[in-house]
């Protein structure tokens, strides 16, 4: 296998792209379009948001970038980066604790994003909503307050190979502490969880599964009513890792009947540092505290607390406040689209990605074939024969101004039950366009030709 060894990484230059506003921008796009000799019949939601996305307008390495890299992170709209710099600006302060102004409007924009996530996600109430400072730190919540309070020896969690690390190394924390057993779900021949197998293993010794709702790597979309409904039979909870589908399709925890539900804001247009945990409201007050300190209690002695309810007990000390109003605003912006809008688009732009990936000789794609009955999210991951995944990642970075991952993508299970150490990916979202998808094949193609003509 050819390897980039001892090739020296180049930086570009960087400077802030122009900002421009939404609407000077579509001004200008549709009045030359509209003078053009063939104008488009419509423009795609890909074309319509990407105004709203400053970074997205700028070159790297002399090239137009092309962000495909979203199942890591997302980009975010402008009215998100207002709505930090207007909390800095204008009424930064501690929430909760203050009776003046800026105190008051702090904690008043703060628990109004909590009550918007509920919304967002369809809580029966958004004192379900618990503020943490990621999806990893929810599941590690739930871990410590639930799953050492509730798991015993020789009880069963029962995860696929496809999760997360962030799901499966809590897990096996607990399992260390308690002597539960860890069981793990294969794959089927269309290369997804196989949920057939899922349920066959459901028993009474399961106390709790661990399921993705879309696969970060596979691009598959697991029937989580079907799934918790089965572990329900059977007295078990259900934990869904939600960070892939939450910021690309409707979720209804209702309608999931998820007992816990977790999610970041980072891959959802709002700011990095902060996520949260949708947990059911009789679970929840049933935990005790995952850290103490201030803002979590109702009384201190010197020889003991009492602690105050959920959502509170789970959010000691002074929490991201910032990036919670950031997660808030982010919200409104993904809910003026329409959640059902970006599903829709996302679907038609993950088959087009996927078809376009398969013109690529000797390439490799990971998880289920779209089809009608069976549809895929907007990520691709992939292996090019006998060129390493991170050689692809770096020259179509260098030479094309594309950006995908390389690597494991926090998955090395699966990779390892794929039989591989690694992969590329490519992942979309709603300001994508087929012109994106394009340019990422035109320059794929490109690279696979560069290392081939090395053999």
């Amino acid at each position: 296998m050819m390897t980039l060894e001892g090739v020296a990484l180049k930086l570009p230059p960087y400077s802030f792209p122009l900002i421009r506003s939404p609407r000077t921008f579509r001004r200008r796009y549709l009045v030359s379009a509209s003078t053009a000799a063939a104008p488009p019949a419509s423009l795609s939601l890909g074309h319509l948001t990407r105004p709203d996305f400053p970074i997205l307008h700028q070159e790297v390495y002399g090239s137009r970038l092309v962000y495909m890299d979203n199942a890591a992170t997302s980009q975010k709209p402008i009215t998100v980066l207002k709505s930090l710099q207007e909390y800095y600006q204008g009424y930064n302060s501690n929430v909760h604790r203050g009776i003046h102004f800026l105190s008051s409007k702090a904690t008043m924009e703060y628990e109004l994003a909590r009550k918007k996530i509920s919304e967002f996600i369809n809580a029966s109430d958004s004192r379900e909503i618990v503020f943490t400072r990621n999806a990893t730190e929810a599941i590690n919540l739930v871990a410590h307050s639930w799953g050492l309070q509730n798991i015993k020896s020789d009880d069963e969690i029962l995860l696929t190979v496809a999760e997360h690390h962030s799901a499966i190394v809590p897990w096996q924390l607990v399992a260390q502490k308690t002597g539960a057993i860890l069981k793990f779900v294969e794959l089927n021949e269309d290369g997804v969880p196989d949920v057939e197998k899922l349920k066959d293993m459901l028993s009474r010794k399961t106390k709790l599964v661990v399921v993705h709702h879309v696969s970060n790597v596979l691009g598959s979309v697991l029937p989580i009513e079907d799934i918790t409904c089965c572990a329900h039979d059977v007295g078990a909870k259900v934990l869904v890792d939600a960070c892939q589908s939450v910021p690309h399709m409707v979720v209804d925890v209702q309608n999931l009947n998820a007992d816990f539900l977790v999610a970041s804001s980072h891959k959802m247009c709002g700011p990095t540092g902060i996520g949260f945990l949708y947990g059911k409201s009789d679970l929840l007050s049933s935990m005790p505290p995952f850290l103490g300190g201030g803002e979590m209690i109702t009384d201190v002695f010197l020889d003991h607390s009492t602690y105050a309810e959920p959502p509170s007990r789970f959010e000691a000390g002074t929490p991201a406040i910032g990036e919670a109003i950031g997660l808030g605003a982010a919200i409104d912006y993904l809910s003026g689209i329409g959640m059902q809008k970006i599903y829709e688009y996302e679907i038609e732009l993950a088959k087009y990605l996927y078809d376009s990936l398969c013109t690529i000789p000797n390439i490799r794609i990971y998880g289920p074939v779209p089809s009608e009955n069976n549809h895929r999210a907007a990520l691709c991951s992939f292996n090019v024969e006998n060129i390493h995944p991170t050689d692809l990642a770096t020259l179509l970075d260098q030479e094309h101004g594309v950006a995908i991952r390389s690597g494991h993508h926090c998955a090395q299970p699966l990779h390892r039950h794929l039989g591989v150490s690694s992969s590329a990916r490519a992942s979309l979202y709603f300001y994508n366009t087929r012109e994106d998808v394009d340019d990422f094949i035109h320059a794929l193609n490109d690279t696979v030709r560069f290392f081939n003509s090395f053999k």
